[in-house]
């Protein structure tokens, strides 16, 4: 058979510099008047230099937020009526895993985080001096209370652990995108992390209680969750979390210790053999992750109502923190009518509302000084090549 591709004539190809010459001598050959020449100059490609629209942001990844940071919210006020069944079961549900899909969702927000300078400033910027601030101000405000006056850097106060851990997790992205397989290393250092008596300072215990998941998000792509956009999928999501809630209402009955729940306690901590222990955290390990890809197919992927308020969710985790713990100590949240059905989901609402107003823009006009200072004084330019 002879080859028809050599009867097929070819047009050469010219380059981006031979073309702009051929315009050039057609010029010089044949001067055009100056209002055909204005005109001429103007379809030159010039177009190269238009900017790019800005590409718009994903709503997804922020949706999700909002959600998780709203339960944050919530699961926080639950514990003065934690003797309450109805209290304790949601209690359960939210902690299995709210926390573990924040940081998966940090985790994969992480991906390119050491190639841009701008991300690695934040490192200080919205980590370390946020940090600093936020242990000062917790500390003031419980002796403000009439607590004794503590401060002790290394060990974060309450909710300040996951400033440090995203830190330490972060500053951990290389070694783990350096090897062949991460994941499975992340669940055997978080299995074996158990056998120790890891102390909270520096938020070690919750940096290796929560390491799968930043690692999983670490080495997810876009295409992973697109795979959990299909119908069959969506069903399965909600028949999974309706289990779960079913799980969380028997737990709450049986009223068993909720320190697997924290994802930092020894198995010695947790009264627990070596081999109940291993059990204990693999079983919490496959139901969290299950959660977490069943929250994130059922969440919507379009614009919500709520999309913008979840670009702005780490002021209402820094500052959630301040009505709850007025609350609790001056015993708002100890009622008995909130005892009950009823007052779970009244200091579920009320806290919902809450996290809508601590992720609004004005809240963040107001706080950002302190939440977001601009550092730039402090970091040198890069060079230019």
């Amino acid at each position: 058979m002879s080859d028809t591709r050599s009867t097929v004539p070819t047009v050469p190809a010219t380059t981006d510099q031979e073309t702009t010459q051929d315009t050039t001598d057609a010029k010089n050959r044949w001067p055009l008047p100056q209002s055909v020449k204005s005109v001429w100059e103007k379809a030159t490609p010039v177009a190269q230099h238009v900017p790019k629209p800005k590409k718009k942001r994903d709503p997804y990844l922020d949706n999700v937020k909002f959600v998780l940071i709203a339960l944050v919210v919530v699961g926080h006020s639950l514990v003065p009526t934690l003797n309450t069944a109805s209290s304790r079961a949601l209690y359960v549900f939210i902690y299995m895993f709210h926390m573990p899909l924040f940081v998966l969702i940090s985790g994969y927000l992480s991906r390119n985080f050491w190639n841009s300078n701008a991300k690695t400033n934040k490192l200080v910027d919205t980590f370390v001096i946020p940090y600093v601030i936020v242990e000062l101000g917790y500390a003031g405000l419980r002796t403000a209370l009439g607590q004794k006056w503590s401060l002790t850097i290394i060990d974060p106060a309450w909710l300040n652990w996951y400033l440090l851990a995203l830190l330490f997790w972060r500053l951990s992205a290389p070694v783990w995108k350096r090897m062949r397989y991460p994941i499975p290393v992340s669940i055997a250092i978080y299995l074996f992390a158990g056998y120790s008596q890891i102390s909270g300072d520096f938020s070690m215990d919750r940096f290796f209680g929560l390491m799968p998941f930043f690692v999983i998000g670490l080495v997810m792509q876009p295409e992973h969750f697109e795979l959990l956009n299909r119908l069959w999928i969506k069903i399965v999501s909600a028949v999974t979390l309706v289990a779960a809630a079913a799980v969380s209402i028997f737990v709450a009955i049986k009223d068993p210790s909720l320190k697997p729940f924290y994802f930092k306690h020894s198995y010695q901590d947790m009264d627990l053999s070596w081999w109940m222990g291993l059990g204990v955290r693999s079983g919490l390990l496959v139901c969290s992750l299950a959660m977490c890809f069943a929250v994130l197919a059922l969440v919507p992927r379009g614009d919500t109502w709520y999309s913008d308020l979840g670009t702005r969710t780490l002021y209402a985790y820094l500052l959630h923190g301040i009505p709850v713990l007025i609350a609790k100590e001056m015993g708002w949240l100890a009622f008995p009518w909130l005892e009950g059905p009823l007052g779970t989901l009244a200091i579920s609402s009320l806290m919902f509302a809450l996290a809508i107003v601590l992720c609004l823009p004005e809240t963040r006009t107001i706080f950002k000084w302190v939440l977001e200072p601009r550092l730039t004084w402090l970091y040198r330019r890069p060079s230019r090549s």
